[in-house]
C-alpha cells in the first residue's frame, strides 16, 4: 500500500481524515529567491508561524502545483516550535500530512514530533553495494542472477521470509539494528561503518512497539515488500566528480547493486498505532491545525517520548532488513559467479535513510529534525561521517524510476544552512498508481524495458504497470537541481541492467 495514502482510505484508519481543501496548489503564492530556491510567504494559509521554502526548477515547481505539495508545505509552518522555515526537496510531491520531500525542524523543548512528518514506511532507505565485477560480465548472467536473487529476497505484498523471528529476536533487532545477534550472518567489514547511524539508533525501546507491529514484522526481515521498493543490478555509466568517486571506490563500467526498502509492516503498524494515540490524546492541539494529518505529540509529553522510542525501533528494524537482504544478494552472486562475496568485492558503499526523525542541532537549537522522503546530505568534515568519506562529504544514493538512471551524489558544505543537511530521496511520483495502471500494461512495460537492455522480474504484472518510468519525475532534473542549489553534488550516474520488483 502507498505509504502516502490518507488514513481515511486505509482499513486500519483510526477515523476519517477529510480533505476539504483544493486538490492542487495553484492558489498558493510562490516568490522566487534564486535560480533554484523559492519562498511561500507567511500568510499563504491561515496560521503560518513562518514562511516556507522549496528547492526546485521551474519545471519541478510546475509538478508541485498539480497536487497538494505546496499547500502541505505551507501547512507545516503552522506547527509549533519551528526553529527555521520548513523546506521541500526537488522531488517533493503530495503525501500524508507533510509532502513527501518535506523537511522540518521542531524545537525539542517547544515543538514535538509529527508522525505524518516521518511517514508510514519508517526508515525507508537506500543502500548501494559495490562489486569488482565489470558490468558486461554481469549482464551476461543477468537472468540467472535475478532468479537467484528472487529465491533469497522474497518480494511482494505481504510476502514474508521462511525464517520466523522469536519475540526475543524481534526485540533484539528493534533495539540493536544491524548489531543484533538475531541476524542470520555476521557483518562484513564496513557494513556498520558505512551505514547511517552505524545501522543502529539510540533511544529505541522494544516495549514501546505494539505486539501487533511485532507480529507483522516477525517474518519480514530480509524481504523487499512492494510498491516502489526494488533491488537493481546497475552499471556505473558515467563519472562526473572523479575525486569523490575515487573516495567512494566507484569507476566507470563497474557493476553495483542498489536496494530500496524499509521497515515493512512493522513500521506501518507503528505509525498507525501512534497516530491513533496522538489524535485521541491531543484534540485541542489538533483543532488548531489546518489538516488533522499534521497531528503531533508535544515535546516532553509521554506520547512524544514513547513514539520517538518506537519510531527509532522501527528505524533499526529497517536497517536490519536491508542488511539481511544484502546477505541474500551476496549469496546469490556467490552462487552464480562461483566465488565468495569477499573475492567479488561486495562491500557496502553506503546506506542512507529517509522517513525518519532525529535529534539534531539547527539554527543553534536542538530539535526533532523530520525528514519525510528526504535524504541526509552532510558536507565535508562532519564527524558523523566515516573517515574514508570525511574529506569529500557524505554519499547520497538517489534512485530513479524503474528503467531510468540513478545517481550517486555527495553532500555539500552549504546543505546544512540551506536544507537542514538534506537533499532529494529519488525521482518523486507525478502520476498516481491508479493512473499508472489505467495507462500501462505490465507486460508491455517489461517488453519495452527489455528492448532497452533492462530485464525486470516481478511478483506481478500489476506492480510493473504501477511503477512504469513515466509515473515519475525526471531524475536527471532532480539531480541537476540538487547540484545547482548547492545541497548535493553529482558524483556518478548509474544505469539499470536487471530489476527485481515486489
Amino acid at each position: 500500500m502507498d505509504p502516502g495514502q490518507p488514513l481515511s482510505q486505509r482499513k486500519d484508519s483510526p477515523r476519517d481524515s477529510p480533505r476539504d481543501s483544493p486538490r492542487d496548489s495553484r492558489d498558493i503564492p510562490v516568490e522566487r529567491a534564486s535560480e533554484f530556491e523559492w519562498i511561500i510567504p507567511k500568510g499563504a494559509v491561515p496560521g503560518m508561524n513562518s514562511h516556507s521554502r522549496l528547492i526546485a526548477s521551474e519545471l519541478l515547481l510546475g509538478n508541485m502545483r498539480n497536487d497538494r505539495t505546496l499547500r502541505q508545505l505551507s501547512n507545516i509552518s503552522t506547527l509549533p516550535g519551528l526553529v527555521a522555515p520548513p523546506v521541500a526537496m526537488p522531488d517533493a510531491h503530495e503525501g500524508y500530512g507533510f509532502p513527501i520531500g518535506g523537511v522540518a525542524a521542531l524545537d525539542i523543548e517547544t515543538g514535538g514530533i509529527s508522525p505524518g512528518g516521518i511517514g508510514y514506511d519508517i526508515n525507508c532507505g537506500v543502500r548501494l553495494i559495490r562489486t569488482n565485477l565489470r558490468a558486461e560480465d554481469v549482464f551476461q548472467k543477468i537472468k540467472p542472477l535475478l532468479e537467484a536473487l528472487s529465491k533469497r529476497v522474497p518480494s511482494g505484498v505481504g510476502r514474508g521470509s521462511k525464517r520466523k523471528l522469536s519475540p526475543k529476536d524481534v526485540d533484539s533487532v528493534l533495539e540493536e539494528g544491524i548489531l543484533s545477534k538475531a541476524l542470520s550472518k555476521p557483518l562484513f567489514v564496513g557494513d556498520s561503518e558505512f551505514c547511517e547511524e552505524g545501522g543502529t539508533m539510540d533511544f529505541a525501546r522494544a516495549d514501546k512497539v505494539s505486539d501487533d507491529a511485532k507480529k507483522r514484522g516477525k517474518d519480514q526481515l530480509g524481504t523487499l515488500g512492494a510498491g516502489n521498493h526494488f533491488l537493481e543490478i546497475q552499471r556505473v555509466s558515467e563519472i562526473l566528480d572523479p575525486e569523490s568517486a575515487k573516495a567512494f571506490s566507484l569507476e566507470e563500467g563497474q557493476a553495483v547493486i542498489m536496494v530500496h526498502c524499509g521497515s515493512r509492516g512493522l513500521g506501518h503498524q507503528t505509525c498507525s498505532d501512534y497516530l491513533r494515540t496522538i489524535e485521541g490524546k491531543f484534540p485541542q492541539e489538533l483543532s488548531r491545525l489546518p489538516d488533522r494529518e499534521l497531528a503531533y505529540a508535544p515535546a516532553h509529553s509521554k506520547e512524544c517520548e514513547s513514539y520517538f522510542s518506537a519510531m527509532t525501533g522501527a528505524v533499526n528494524f529497517a536497517f536490519a532488513n536491508r542488511q539481511e537482504i544484502t546477505s541474500g544478494i551476496r549469496d546469490a552472486f556467490s552462487e552464480v559467479f562461483r566465488a565468495d562475496a569477499e573475492k567479488l568485492g561486495m562491500t557496502l558503499l553506503y546506506d542512507v535513510c529517509h522517513n525518519i526523525a532525529k535529534i539534531e542541532e539547527h539554527s543553534g537549537r536542538k530539535c526533532y529534525l523530520h525528514r519525510k522522503g528526504a535524504t541526509r546530505a552532510l558536507g565535508p568534515g562532519r564527524k558523523e561521517l566515516p573517515k574514508e568519506y570525511r574529506a569529500v562529504g557524505q554519499p547520497v544514493i538517489l534512485p530513479g524510476s524503474m528503467g531510468t538512471g540513478s545517481f550517486v551524489l555527495v553532500g555539500n558544505a552549504t546543505s546544512h544552512e540551506k536544507s537542514f543537511g538534506s537533499t532529494a530521496h529519488g525521482a518523486g511520483r507525478i502520476m498516481s498508481r491508479g493512473e499508472s495502471l489505467r495507462r500501462n500494461r505490465g507486460e508491455d512495460v517489461a517488453r519495452t524495458l527489455e528492448g532497452r537492455g533492462i530485464i525486470v522480474k516481478s511478483a506481478s504484472w500489476r506492480s510493473i504497470a504501477e511503477e512504469a518510468p513515466e509515473s515519475y519525475k525526471d531524475v536527471d532534473e532532480v539531480a541537476r537541481v540538487s547540484g545547482g542549489a548547492g545541497i548535493a553534488g553529482i558524483v556518478a550516474k548509474l544505469r539499470p541492467m536487471g530489476v527485481l520488483k515486489g
